[in-house]
């Protein structure tokens, strides 16, 4: 089944259906060929309600048993936490939520900052730079690297593994990749093993859930997981945000004024243009009914996250950029039982760089026409592949 929420239009336009259409149309048959094409929701409440119903299952080993597929995903990536269902996701889920509680995150905040500045120290006032591969992608890469106990060395390749692993369109890259992030995390796992350190990764390798230890399998599809989850999103989320801010200078000029008004800003940034446009794959167990539509069981169903957080029944004129808004109730780190566990890292992140940069460059502005901006042609997540700026200071 083709995924129509990842269309070269799409990545331009986080929700390129009409308002009336969201939400008249909030459940539909999917465009796709194949023996049981799935259902695409982009209504708001609907989306909210399939992103936490049981019945629609993240088990991809079940529902791609026996169909004979070509593709060879290293089974540590074709079978983490985010295809689990309980009681083995909750199982998992438990060991790594303390790392990224609240306070965990509020510990973290002072090497985030020192990251983020020494990232702007470099920057030429007055000329263009690139947001995304002078910012965006260095920052989350060393915070989660740091966090797992990734040595410094590793952490390029690490990070080209990761982006490969959302090459849309290209199976054999995204298998390969794969296989070398789950090679690479194994040799890592029995290092740590040899030579025990503090890091998230070590806590891992020692864990308990009860009399139970983590299996190797799932120790290397967590530390998988977490790393790739942990920054490559948070990437993408960065780059949204400060293009929004960019194309909005009344925006812009109201957090540039008052940039402690950045924590207040974030959910109306992150519901106006989510980094996943689409959450994770889930199908029917059962039949379903949602938004109206009759769903069978056995089929995929595809939530756009993006689409539904521009419903306008839940966020009247959902297309323009408010930050006065209460966006609270945003989808962009998902819902139910498989919310995103690393939502306040990836919010600290965005917060912390958000507000430095528009202390340090109250200037700061779009280098070229914004037509002109390329988006990454990824899977899921939806972001761009540079952000040229001037980063002036006035």
């Amino acid at each position: 089944m083709t995924d129509p929420t990842q269309e070269p239009r799409t990545r331009q336009d986080p929700s390129p259906d009409s308002p009336a259409m969201r939400s008249t149309c909030p459940v539909r048959p999917a465009p796709g060929s194949g023996e049981r094409p799935g259902y695409l929701v982009t209504g708001y409440a609907e989306a909210r309600e399939a992103l936490a119903d049981s019945r629609l299952s993240k088990d991809t080993a079940v529902f791609f048993a026996g169909k004979g597929s070509r593709r060879r995903l290293h089974p540590a990536v074709a079978h983490t936490m985010l295809a689990a269902d309980p009681p083995r996701h909750t199982r998992l889920r438990r060991l790594v939520t303390k790392a990224f509680t609240t306070g965990a995150v509020a510990e973290l905040r002072p090497f985030i900052a020192r990251v983020t500045g020494e990232l702007l120290d470099p920057w030429p006032a007055g000329e263009p730079f690139d947001v995304v591969a002078g910012l965006a992608v260095p920052l989350p890469v060393i915070v989660i690297c740091e966090l797992l106990g990734i040595p410094p060395h590793d952490r390029p390749q690490v990070q080209r593994w990761s982006g490969q692993l959302f090459a849309a369109g290209r199976p054999d890259v995204v298998d390969a990749a794969s296989h070398a992030m789950a090679e690479y995390m194994t040799g890592l796992i029995a290092a740590k093993r040899r030579d025990p350190g503090d890091s998230l990764l070590d806590r891992l390798v020692a864990a308990r859930d009860g009399d139970d230890h983590l299996s190797e399998d799932e120790l290397v599809s967590l530390a998988v997981l977490l790393l790739v989850a942990g920054h490559e999103t948070t990437t993408h989320t960065l780059g949204n945000a400060l293009l929004a801010l960019l194309q909005d200078p009344a925006a812009l000029g109201r957090l540039v004024a008052d940039p402690d008004g950045v924590p207040a800003a974030l959910d109306e940034l992150l519901r106006f243009d989510s980094a996943v446009s689409t959450a994770t794959f889930r199908f029917t167990t059962e039949p379903v009914t949602l938004g109206g539509t009759d769903i069978p069981a056995g089929v995929p169903v595809l939530v756009a996250i993006g689409a539904a957080n521009r419903d306008p029944v839940r966020f009247p004129d959902p297309d323009r950029l408010d930050l006065a808004r209460d966006a609270s109730a945003h989808l962009a780190f998902g819902h139910g039982i498989h919310r995103c566990v690393g939502a306040p890292l990836a919010r600290a992140e965005t917060e912390i760089a958000l507000r430095a940069l528009l202390t340090r460059f109250p200037g700061i502005r779009l280098a070229v026409p914004p037509d002109e901006l390329k988006w990454r042609p990824t899977r899921l997540v939806r972001g761009l592949e540079s952000l040229p700026v001037l980063a002036s200071t006035r």
